[in-house]
């Protein structure tokens, strides 16, 4: 059954992504939203992302709550178009700018540094273009991925990562953590998504409720003494994208790894509370995180 599930799945996205390719970027964000904004109940379930909505932001009113979800949709179904165009995105091929990056300093001073860092966002905006405009600012640079499920889109969006995001790619798992080590030895910067929940993993505090929470970050800027830097990504009215790379997590290290891993993880969830907290519709609500 889920076999049949991921052919039909297949063939509609594939279906899709030729569409929005004949018909260009502009339209086929407009379908791509449409689209998203229709079946996207169909594959995840309204009453999780309620839920969610709710754990973060309090007893908000359903209608609050509805362009919340709606937005985020739309938010999905234009950063779905958009892998078909991560071409032009890398070439800055479109007909005009697709980003402003403030912060370069900070990343000017990785640079000079000769040492690696390690880049934490969620997923904001296209949240694909951070690892993407790091990687096109010459640093040193392997990115983690969440494979897809279905066995028969995954192969095709791993080409695109890895010849248009950034041709380091390495698998979330155990065995991706000795990748992220060796590039790490190798002064490769490492980039993750911090807002996804992994596995059975321990929760720590997210919007003051127990949260599944990756401690990586913390784990890695501990053994190899590199700076956390998080990174925020919000696209415009019109898809004209913000990232803003924000000062290094300041942290204490001492005697007590464990404190020191779970201080630095508490600081990197505050962190992602207030991006998600400056546009909530252009987070994906629909991560598993307080289950």
């Amino acid at each position: 059954m889920k076999v049949l599930k991921y052919i039909v799945e297949a063939i509609l996205i594939y279906f899709i992504f030729l569409v929005i390719k004949i018909i260009g970027l502009n339209m086929g964000r407009k379908l791509s939203a449409y689209v998203f904004l229709k079946i996207g109940k169909l594959f995840r379930s309204k009453k999780i992302i309620k839920q969610n909505i709710i754990n973060a932001l309090g007893n908000i009113s359903n209608s609050e709550i509805e362009n919340i979800t709606e937005s985020m949709w739309r938010n999905y179904g234009f950063t779905f178009a958009e892998y078909i165009y991560l071409r032009k995105y890398r070439l800055n091929k479109l007909s005009e700018p697709h980003i402003d990056i403030s912060g370069k300093e900070i990343l000017d001073e990785v640079k000079k540094s000769n040492k690696p860092a390690v880049f934490v966002s969620g997923h904001f905006g296209n949240f694909e273009l951070m690892a993407m405009e790091l990687d096109k600012y010459n640093l040193s640079l392997a990115a983690i991925y969440r494979p897809l499920n279905n066995f028969l889109i995954n192969p095709y969006m791993t080409f695109l990562r890895k010849k248009y995001i950034c041709k380091n790619q390495i698998k979330k798992g155990l065995a991706g953590t000795k990748e992220v080590i060796e590039f790490l030895k190798k002064k490769h910067s490492i980039a993750l998504m911090v807002d996804q929940r992994l596995g059975e993993s321990d929760r720590y505090p997210f919007f003051n409720k127990q949260a599944h929470t990756t401690t990586l970050p913390a784990q890695l800027a501990l053994k190899f003494d590199c700076k956390i830097i998080p990174i925020y990504l919000e696209r415009n009215k019109k898809n004209f994208f913000k990232m803003e790379v924000l000062k290094p997590i300041e942290f204490q290290k001492t005697n007590d790894p464990e404190s020191d891993k779970k201080i630095i993880t508490i600081k990197i969830n505050q962190i992602i509370e207030k991006m998600i907290l400056r546009n909530p519709g252009q987070w994906i609500w629909t991560h598993g995180r307080w289950k």
